[in-house]
């Protein structure tokens, strides 16, 4: 046993010799480079170890982003109905050109509403004098289409089931300068499209009786004793801008509502000969550029 240790013990020693002599003897490196490479293998499991603190913080931080983005994909899916987002609104194609385009949400508001709101915006209206605003009524988000206006009225003029009268209609409001309120307020006006005018006038001349009661909110006419006989009043021939009108006057010979045929598929209904003027230079300066 004791002779076995010795060998043992020898063999060592001689290897140990022979390494050393072995270094002292590698004129190339090629040892030193072995040991070197063994050395940077080891630092590099070091660093890829998950025990590293370097690689436990970049763990961490990883888990900590996927459980976020977890939790941003889960309220996504299961609330994106409450997500608010910005309403977007469904425009018509003007028929005139407009200085100011505004839109005004209307859902849920009576007849009486709606006429308040539209004048609001007609009596504030920020263009400049001479210039036009187009005044869009929404509905969900939509713009209100002409048989959907008559209906929420509850407009006494009779559509029935056919097309003489386009959805695309604009009201607006013209600032003249020349009223004799204030300067700075608009006269309102509705611009309608039709298919022809023999198809639009016997429409329109039923719906004379009913039109000022249909409108007066819109135009800013109260209904009281001393305007009262306006309601029955009847509507006269006229020319306006070298136009064919229908013209309601009050006893004064003020126009207090006309509705004027600027070609065969245009008409205008005002209360302002200013306003028509101005409407009926756009309308015919979009058909030269058409």
């Amino acid at each position: 046993m004791e002779n076995e240790n010795k060998l043992k013990n020898r063999t060592i020693e001689t290897y140990t010799k022979d390494m050393a002599k072995a270094i002292e003897n590698d004129k190339g490196g090629l040892i030193k480079k072995i040991i070197h490479e063994a050395e940077e293998h080891e630092n590099q499991k070091k660093n890829l170890s998950p025990d590293s603190k370097k690689n436990r913080i970049f763990i961490i931080v990883s888990f900590t982003l996927i459980l976020i983005a977890l939790v941003v994909l889960f309220f996504l899916i299961f609330f994106r109905k409450e997500i608010n987002t910005v309403p977007v609104v469904s425009q018509s194609v003007s028929i005139i050109f407009s200085d100011k385009t505004e839109f005004k949400a209307i859902d849920g508001l009576t007849k009486d509403k709606i006429a308040e709101t539209f004048l609001s915006e007609v009596k504030n209206t920020k263009v400049k004098i001479g210039g036009v605003e187009g005044i869009y009524l929404t509905e969900n988000q939509k713009v209100v289409g002409f048989k959907r206006f008559n209906e929420i009225i509850k407009s006494n003029l009779v559509l029935g089931e056919n097309d003489f009268f386009s959805d695309n209609f604009l009201l607006g409001a013209f600032k003249s300068g020349l009223s004799s309120v204030a300067p700075n307020i608009g006269d309102p006006f509705f611009l309608l499209k039709v298919r022809s005018f023999a198809d639009a006038f016997p429409l329109m001349s039923n719906w004379e009786q009913k039109m000022l009661y249909d409108l007066h909110g819109f135009l800013g006419v109260n209904i009281s004793p001393t305007t009262n006989y306006l309601f029955t009043k009847n509507f006269e021939d006229g020319i306006i801008d070298n136009k064919n009108a229908r013209i309601l006057k009050d006893n004064d010979g003020k126009i207090i509502l006309m509705y004027v045929f600027v070609n065969d598929s245009t008409i205008i209904i005002s209360d302002s000969e200013e306003a028509t003027h101005e409407v009926v230079l756009r309308v015919n300066s979009s058909q030269i550029k058409k």
